[in-house]
């Protein structure tokens, strides 16, 4: 999109349209053809903004009109002249730079030169930064609803599932057991820090810049104030240079974004992963078959999910590319710079939906899950601080229970065993290291039967009750702060939503008054 025009436009204040003078004339027959004006032109681009640029010159046209800056009966046939360009659609608009370009010479047709005194206290510059917040804040929006939506499925099945015991990895090994439950809390908190740092950069980004013109400022006694309100924001941007100029706001959307695609592909992996291994059954309609294997069920979109992150990290690294070391105020540079935006936000809005249906649909394969546990001997840690509580130092514990550990896998040496017989094994184990340790029986420390209530992966998540751990009791306490938290965002998110549709209804309004 255009913002200060080739041809010099932008940065009028006066109202006319392009060769309404002779010096308009000479910019516009010397900046008119030639292979770069297909280079210059984003109108194609524009589409996006198409709508929010028409907004923009309502609010704008009612502003002039209110300050008696233009006619009310000009400023009514400008207005009618926007409707009916809306219901032709942007593909109807003529040719031109930018669709705020052609918009104007649209309305210019229909009404005439008078038309042109709709860019009256304006340039493109501070025009297509109003523009790019008024689309892009909805489209945060919609994404911010993506990752309530995917809280609410991560909740729903931590709420099924908060004694189904599942192993848990750290380096991809198996660690300690835990729940499903605990493991879909986790990445809840995670998402919500996600849904936090969008309505946080919602706040910034909801502020107009119009008003700024070029970046200089008008001489018209315009209300940059009433023009915000009739569009939704929440305030102004107060210095013009800043208001037209700065981009900011797009790098902390993008970035945030980025943020929570990176979040999504750990969601996605580790969906891919427990898919792998038989604990998780994902649903048909977010898997996909082979060409040629017939037998084969694949995590098709998980794994776009996760490619997703990647992409928004290269938009970021874009964004930021584009932006560094930018002069004040305004550089043509700045037309890439959106593109980047608009990518981040539609990939990973459209990947937020498809992970939240994806928990949503998934089927957990509980005794698979349980089987494997306590594989790998992943009580082992509750087994060393059951030692420690009788006495004996951490430091020591943990040199036996590394002790038991290498015996019991040597023992096993890759053969299959039942979980009883596995955890018979491993006391086994752990009774000889105490021996090599110790040089006692581990009875003499401490109760076999606790040792054997550690050695199970049930009794040993029952134990881990602390704040945030996995038992069932501490697991219910995050459920219920996370289920307060999602409402919490939730009726935020409406009331913005509200907000926005209340200032459109509003906008509306107004224009009635002079169409």
């Amino acid at each position: 999109m255009t913002e200060e025009s080739a041809h010099g436009d932008a940065g009028r204040t006066d109202g006319g349209d392009i060769g309404g003078d002779a010096s308009g004339v000479v910019r516009r027959d010397r900046f008119s053809g030639g292979p770069a004006r297909s280079f210059l032109s984003s109108l194609a681009a524009d589409e996006r903004i198409f709508e929010a640029d028409l907004e923009i010159d309502r609010a704008h046209v009612l502003m002039l009109a209110v300050q008696d800056i233009v006619d009310d009966e000009t400023a009514g046939e400008i207005l009618t002249a926007l409707d009916a360009i809306e219901v032709e659609g942007h593909g109807s608009l003529p040719d031109g730079e930018d669709v705020h370009e052609a918009i104007e010479t649209a309305v210019i047709d229909q009404v005439g030169e008078e038309g042109g005194k709709m860019h009256t206290a304006r340039s493109r510059n501070d025009e297509v930064a109003t523009c790019i917040r008024y689309r892009l804040r909805e489209d945060v929006l919609d994404a911010i609803e993506t990752t309530l939506a995917l809280r609410e499925s991560l909740a729903e099945v931590a709420s099924e599932h908060t004694e189904t015991v599942m192993p848990g990895y750290t380096h991809l090994q198996p660690a300690q057991p835990t729940t499903v439950a605990h493991w879909a809390l986790s990445y809840e908190g995670a998402v919500r820090r996600d849904t936090e740092r969008l309505l946080d950069a919602y706040a910034r980004l909801n502020q107009s810049p119009l008003g700024g013109a070029a970046f200089a400022g008008t001489t018209f006694d315009i209300d940059r104030e009433y023009t915000a309100d009739l569009l939704g924001f929440d305030s102004v941007i107060e210095n013009s240079m800043d208001a037209s100029s700065s981009r900011d706001f797009l790098l902390e959307t993008t970035q945030a974004l980025s943020t929570h695609a990176t979040t999504l592909s750990g969601i996605a992996e580790d969906l891919i992963i427990f898919a792998n291994r038989g604990f998780v059954d994902l649903a048909d309609d977010y898997s996909s078959t082979s060409s040629i294997m017939p037998q084969k069920k694949n995590p098709d979109t998980l794994e776009l999910v996760r490619a997703v992150a990647g992409d928004a990290a290269g938009n970021v690294q874009g964004l930021t590319t584009t932006l560094k070391g930018l002069p004040r105020a305004y550089n043509r540079d700045l037309q890439r710079a959106t593109t980047h935006a608009w990518d981040a936000v539609d990939s990973v809005t459209e990947a937020s939906e498809v992970a939240a249906g994806a928990v949503a649909t998934a089927d957990w394969n509980e005794e698979a899950l349980e089987a494997e546990a306590g594989a790998g001997f992943s009580t082992a840690t509750g087994v060393a601080d059951l030692l420690a509580a009788n006495g004996i130092p951490f430091r020591t514990a943990h040199e036996l229970v590394a002790s038991a550990a290498q015996r019991a896998a040597e023992q096993a040496n890759g053969n299959t065993v039942n979980q009883a017989a596995e955890q018979g094994a491993d006391y086994d184990a752990l009774d000889a290291a105490a021996e090599d340790v110790l040089g006692e029986p581990l009875a003499t420390y401490v109760d076999p039967d606790a040792v054997t209530d550690a050695l199970d992966p049930a009794q040993s998540v029952a134990s881990r009750d602390s704040q945030g751990g996995p038992a069932p009791d501490a697991v219910a306490d995050q459920l219920e702060y996370a289920r307060d938290a999602i409402g919490s965002d939730e009726t935020v998110h409406t009331e913005l939503v509200d907000e926005l549709d209340a200032a459109h209804a509003a906008l509306r309004e107004e224009v009635n008054d002079y169409v």
